[in-house]
């Protein structure tokens, strides 16, 4: 791999993954949506790109990056919180631009399409996740992410291309939107504000940004085509672990709101990946325990005055 287009760069996995490839002698080409609040994110330099393009127009993207690439990622997608996840109109467009994005990186000589999907696609199940678990998506943004894994890999397969789909659990780590559990908590305690939360008793897997960039580049080196990898650290913690972890960094003086919060009638119990089939085939072994991950991510948190 010696060059990589990103589309939806730069959010926590995608800035994270440029810096991953670019440590690796990867240049990267990072794909941002025109007028994007976010778009000096991307610190452009000799191994990093950045063309303005839209998810609607991916088709201009051949004649955006005249040198071509290697691996093509395709994490772009609207609607992935709140009610926009509903709007069946709109999800059912993305799956439309995943396939767009699969003639973009043909036609840019690429030999490889890795696609972000979510757990989402599986809907509730009480278990570890791996491709071989039935997927039942309950919202239209599980629904459209697991059309697009599978009408994307017929797409390659008709062009000869190298497909691999992921499907992403929780992550965390700089740059990640502000509204998650995790981001949510250390800005309250950062402004001495009570989190209120559940009783914490579902069992997780969170998995550092940084790692899941590490999992991403892998598998564009090493990732066998037509799989589907889930992408987590393979372990589970109650949920209150993971708080009470958060706030003996962030500020041990709050008191937080345990039981605050009932658990909703679809609450999920229990969600970890069963990453066997990606540490199979790439190596991959996360780097980070959540201890050193949240460090790092508070640190970040407390430059970002919120």
């Amino acid at each position: 791999m010696k060059r990589a287009v990103i589309t939806g760069p730069t959010g926590s996995i995608g800035l994270a993954l440029i810096n991953e490839l670019v440590s690796n002698g990867v240049e990267v080409v990072a794909v941002v949506r025109p007028g994007s609040r976010r778009a000096d994110r991307i610190k452009t330099s000799d191994m990093v790109k950045r063309v303005d393009c839209d998810l609607s127009e991916l088709n201009k993207l051949p004649e955006l990056i005249r040198e071509g690439a290697d691996v093509f990622y395709h994490f772009g997608w609207d609607g992935t919180f709140g009610n926009s996840r509903n709007n069946m109109y709109g999800q059912n467009l993305n799956v439309k631009y995943a396939l767009d994005a699969v003639e973009a990186a043909f036609a840019l000589g690429c030999d490889t399409f890795i696609g972000a999907g979510s757990q989402a696609e599986y809907g509730r199940y009480e278990g570890s996740l791996n491709e071989s678990v039935p997927a039942f998506p309950e919202n239209g943004y599980g629904i459209a992410k697991l059309c697009a894994g599978q009408m994307t890999r017929i797409a390659c397969k008709q062009k000869g291309m190298r497909h691999i789909w992921t499907r992403i659990l929780s992550i965390y780590g700089p740059y990640d939107g502000e509204n998650t559990m995790v981001m949510s908590t250390i800005y309250k305690l950062l402004n001495s504000e009570k989190p209120s939360c559940t009783k914490g008793e579902q069992m997780w897997d969170f998995l550092y940004s940084k790692d899941a960039a590490l999992a991403m580049r892998l598998l564009g080196e090493k990732g066998t085509d037509g799989r589907t990898y889930c992408i987590g650290s393979g372990k589970a913690r109650p949920l209150k672990e993971y708080i009470d972890i958060i706030g003996q960094n962030a500020n041990k003086n709050v008191t937080i709101g345990y039981g605050d919060i009932p658990y909703g009638p679809l609450q999920v119990m229990y969600l970890c990946a069963d990453i066997t089939a990606l540490r199979e085939d790439t190596g991959f072994e996360p780097r980070y325990s959540f201890e050193d991950g949240i460090k790092e991510t508070i640190e970040w948190c407390r430059t970002q005055n919120l």
